[in-house]
């Protein structure tokens, strides 16, 4: 039996190796299992962005059973210093000052 898997996009930006896959090697993959599939997430994986295999939709009618997914995020975005926790702090200079007022 084998098990075809195919990378989603999410996948692709969130790891190099992956997107380094898809390029020389197309974006679906058979595998004789689904354990097996899961080694070779693993094994992308290690030392870069976080995939894994998940099932798809029983309503899917595409020709894959599995895909290789992962949370694309802007790291930027997510280490972006908040507001909210020097206020919850107490800093004095939390508060944004308006534009409009002058000195």
């Amino acid at each position: 039996m084998s098990v075809v898997v195919a990378v989603k996009p999410s996948a692709r930006k969130r790891n190099a190796k992956v997107g380094r896959l898809v390029f020389e090697d197309g974006s679906r993959h058979a595998f004789g299992s689904r354990a097996a599939a899961e080694r070779w997430a693993d094994d992308l994986s290690t030392g870069d962005g976080h995939v894994w295999v998940a099932a798809a939709h029983p309503r899917d009618e595409g020709a894959a059973d599995l895909y290789l997914v992962s949370r694309a995020t802007n790291a930027k975005l997510e280490a972006a210093y908040d507001k909210r926790r020097r206020r919850l702090r107490g800093d004095a200079d939390a508060e944004q000052e308006s534009l409009g007022r002058g000195p």
